[in-house]
């Protein structure tokens, strides 16, 4: 009885093992984002420009944020440094200070087109990406609904991969678009300046910290 126990235990032992070194081959091959450094430093421009907004505000740095103050249409920041192009991931923290339309609009590219997600605009409370097949933020199937109160931080998350864009507000999921077979593109106008990566506000104050791009690699 003794040595029947035995084996039956070393069987058990070695099924556990196997089991944990095929669940671990599995985790390994899974694709993982690779940390790039900072986009803003949070001391100074370097690798931003400010865009060339007519009446665009003030922009300005300031303890580790990038500010935007309301102008009388945009005011943002353009990237002025290569980035890619497809399989990354783009995260920041964007908190309204003033006024009532988008306070992040975040310009970005999508293999060799480009476009926008736009986060309070409309009003304050549209959140979409523009342009879809042609059509702004406010009027595709990325279009949803929120309300962002002043003076509150939001952790925003983007993300490119092949066929797909994906968005997050504060964990919550809200852009979930299959690219394959759409017509991605920019919203006619100033708003272009900010190719081929940047960040705008629409007539409203605004605050940014925390800017990261990670890279996706491709599943093998």
């Amino acid at each position: 009885m003794h040595h029947r126990s035995m084996q039956r235990f070393l069987f058990s032992l070695a099924t556990t093992c196997l089991l944990a070194t095929s669940a671990a081959s599995v985790l390994a091959a899974e694709p993982k984002a690779e940390a790039s450094p900072l986009l803003f430093n949070g001391k100074t421009l370097e690798g931003w420009k400010i865009t060339e907004f007519a009446g665009k505000g003030e922009v300005k740095v300031e303890k580790g944020e990038l500010i935007f103050r309301a102008g009388e249409m945009l005011t943002g920041v353009t990237f002025t440094n290569p980035i890619p192009t497809m399989s990354y991931e783009i995260s920041l923290e964007a908190m309204k200070l003033d006024g009532n339309d988008f306070f992040c609009g975040l310009t970005f590219p999508v293999d060799k087109s480009h476009a926008t997600w736009v986060v309070g605009g409309w009003g304050g409370s549209v959140v979409g990406i523009s342009n879809i097949d042609g059509q702004s933020a406010v009027e595709n199937d990325t279009t949803r609904h929120l309300g962002f109160d002043k003076n509150k931080w939001y952790a925003l998350r983007l993300r490119v991969t092949p066929g797909r864009i994906e968005a997050w507000i504060d964990k919550e999921k809200m852009v979930d678009l299959e690219t394959q077979g759409r017509r991605i593109g920019m919203r006619i106008g100033e708003i272009e300046l900010n190719v081929p990566l940047g960040l705008a506000a629409w007539q409203t104050s605004a605050s940014i910290r925390n800017l990261k791009l990670t890279t996706i690699p491709s599943a093998k």
